[in-house]
Formats: C-alpha cells, structure tokens, sequence
C-alpha cells in the first residue's frame, strides 16, 4: 500500500489533491494532517469532515499555544515584518510542516503531498522543513506539476479550473467563479487574495475583512490599553496577565473591533513575482508597535541602530521559512541578549485604523529627566560646546577643498551652496 501524508488546509487546493493523488499518483493510502494554528474552529472541522468524506484517514494536530510562544513570540521580539507587515503565514508554515513530519513517522510514511502552487513562497517554506527533517521522503505537489492532459503533457491549472475539478468531483467547497478569494488564517493574521484583489487598482470590498471593523464602523471614541513586557514578551493587557494564546486572541479582538491590523501592499515574492495582498493582523500590528517603542525606551542609540538591520535580516529569513538557518540563530543570540532588559508597560491609543503610543515605562529606561529636560540646570550646557565644534570636521575639510577648487576653475563659492535646476547634471 503506498501511503503520502497530505499537509491539509481543507481548503480548494489541497480538497483538489485527494483524488488528484489516487487518480493520477497512485496513491491509495492518503492521509490528511490538519494543524491548528488559529484558523476558525468550523474550518477545522469541515476541514476533518471533508477529508474523511474524500476517504482520506485523517488528523487534526493542535498546535495554537506552541505557534505563539515558539513562533510569534519571536517574532516579536524581532518586531519581525517583511515589507510594511507583520509576517504571519510564513511564520506557520514550519510548525505546520514540522507537525506533519511528526504524523508520517507516526504512521510510516514516507511521502509528503501539499497544495502549493509554483507561483507561491508557500513551497519554499514548507518543503524546507519536509527536506531537512526527512531528505529521503518524496514530494508531490499537484498544483505545482499542473493537470494531465489527454496526451499525456501537463499544464498548470487555474484557479478556475480547479472550481471546475472540484464541482465535477462533488466536492464541497466554498469558492465560485464571482467569490474566488484564497483565504489563509492563523492566530497572528489574515491573508486575503486572488480574484479581482489581484487587481492592483481594485479597492478591496469589506465582505473579505473579518477580523477588523471598516473605518466608519470603529467606535467613535478612542481606545486605550496597557501591554505589559517581559524580556521582550507580552504578558499581561490592562494589568491582567494572561497565557500567551489567550492574549494573542484578546489583542486581535480589541485591535479588530478599532479597525487596527488592514494592510494593503504590493509584495515581492520569492520568485521574484509581485504581487497585491491583503492582510489583517490586530493582534500583531499592535504588539510589533508596542515592543518597538519599549526598545526605543531602554535600548541604546548603537543598539537600535544595529538591531534595526538584525530584525530585517531575521524578518527576511523567516519570510523564507529558514527556521534552522545558523544565521537565524546568530541573530537570534543578539536579540535574545538585548530582550533581557526590554521589560516594561506600553501605553497605546486604539482609534479607527491606527494605533499611537502615547506612553511608556522600564524599571530599565535609558531615559533620564533631569539630564534631559530644558527646565533642568543638571546638565552643564556649555559643556557642549567642543563638541559642536568638532561637528562635521571632515564634511567641512571637504568643503574647504571644493571652494578651492572651484577658485581654481575661476567659479563662484555659490555652486557649492545651490541645489542644481531640474534636470542639470552635478558637476564632475
């Protein structure tokens, strides 16, 4: 009997894979894995219902509180974006490949399925992890290898075509031709796209937001709440502390409900490719601009110069899905170093769409009053005053030899002090 495990979401693609697996791989034995990590509870379970439906023998795995404190957890302390957003799905997709490799160890497979496209960054993602974990175990991935024709040739399928396979094979499945959107969802964000959200100048109807309220449906007077930090970790909203899933789904709530967490960006793709997409992330959004301002507070001028790059590699890194790269644990080591004194209470103002720091605290704050304010006789002004002539000193040494040189040519000073016309060349 030749068995394949399945990375299931239940959603179009990877329904498409059951008998896409049987028919034309050979496959009699498929077995569905379906992990939690924060989708809708009745997707979980059409998602087992369909499966079984489809005859595959299937399993759903429970990894919610594993997701945010192994994945979202650190990312956070990464303040972990790609782009202009928080990363969400990329952050799932080694838990999710890594509790598949579990199950088909379990059950003694020793081929992995999945409904990735070849257009997607989902493929990198999730067959790193299949690759690294089980190199010998083969990879089928019917959406990528495109649909047998008569003659034997494939072709890559549509969207469309899928509906189309899907319908003939009774399958029941919640796109249409008119409402075609590929949803992805996990604790730490919503992507929405395909159909006319492909379109780069389509303005994104409200039926596809769920977890956050339209500019005109947020309440009318501002939200404001407490985020507490420990070690670069949220703990507690409000001054309650809670588990990490717990304040995760409390965040997306309220965030949602102030319309905090709607991105709309154009985005490059590992590929190359770039594409529109649509993300709603509350919970994240918030906790990213929370923790920045917390490391602005005790971090130093040099630290937060270099960890601004250390976050963008990491973002980048994981983006790609490089769980296990040793460049991700090198950043890792600075970051986690740092984290130590990053603890303290963000204050945050939560009103149609956006959210403003407006206060915060740390027992480890760099931030010194008397030094600092204008009403304070502490610090010694005058002091500043070898300072300020040493400033530029190199700058000013080249400006020096500029205006010689340009005495030299017979030219005014004024060339060196006026920003060209439109269109001049900077002179050689």
């Amino acid at each position: 009997m030749r068995k394949i495990v399945l990375v299931y979401s239940g959603g179009l693609d990877t329904s498409v894979c059951i008998p896409l697996m049987r028919e034309e791989y050979g496959y009699d034995h498929v077995i569905t894995v379906t992990v939690n990590v924060g989708q809708p509870e009745a997707d979980i379970e059409q998602a087992a219902e369909r499966a079984r439906l489809l005859g595959a023998e299937h399993y759903t795995v429970d990894a919610r509180e594993l997701f945010v404190r192994y994945f979202c957890w650190p990312a956070v302390r990464a303040n972990g974006d790609y782009q202009g957003y928080p990363i969400s799905t990329s952050i799932a997709r080694p838990l999710i490949a890594l509790k598949a490799v579990e199950k088909a160890r379990e059950l003694g497979a020793t081929a992995f399925g999945h409904g990735c496209t070849g257009k997607g960054n989902d493929q990198f993602r999730i067959e790193y992890i299949l690759r690294t974990l089980m190199p010998e175990a083969e990879i089928v991935a019917p959406m990528r290898e495109g649909r047998r024709l008569p003659d034997g040739r494939r072709e890559p399928w549509t969207r469309s075509e899928e509906i189309d396979y899907a319908n003939a094979h009774g399958l029941s499945i919640p796109q249409s031709h008119s409402r075609i959107w590929s949803i992805d969802e996990n604790l730490w964000g919503r992507s929405i796209e395909g159909g006319r959200l492909e379109e780069p100048d389509y303005a994104p109807p409200e039926e596809i937001f769920q977890w956050t309220r339209g500019f005109d449906a947020c309440p009318d007077v501002p939200t404001t709440i407490i985020i507490s930090f420990e070690a670069g970790v949220p703990v507690a909203v409000n001054g309650t502390a809670m588990d990490p899933l717990d304040l995760v789904v409390e965040l997306n709530k309220i965030a949602g409900e102030n319309g905090v967490g709607r991105i709309d960006i154009m985005e490059d793709r590992m590929l190359g490719l770039k594409v529109r997409e649509n993300y709603e992330c509350p919970a994240a959004v918030t906790l990213v601009a929370a923790h920045r301002a917390l490391e602005a507070l005790i971090g130093t001028q040099a630290e937060l110069k270099f960890k601004s790059s250390v976050d963008r590699e990491w973002g980048e890194l994981a983006y790609r899905g490089l769980w296990f790269d040793p460049l991700k644990e090198d950043l890792e080591a600075f970051i986690g170093k740092m984290q130590e004194r990053c603890t303290g209470a963000v204050h945050l103002r939560l009103y149609r769409g956006s959210v403003a720091v407006v206060g915060r605290t740390s027992p480890f704050s760099l931030y010194n009053e008397d030094l600092a304010s204008f009403d304070s006789k502490t610090f010694n002004q005058s002091e500043s005053l070898g300072n300020v002539k040493t400033h530029g000193m190199q700058s000013r040494m080249y400006f020096e030899i500029r205006r010689e040189e340009l005495k030299r040519l017979g030219r005014s000073e004024g060339e060196l002090l006026q920003l060209p016309s439109t269109g001049d060349a900077p002179h050689a």
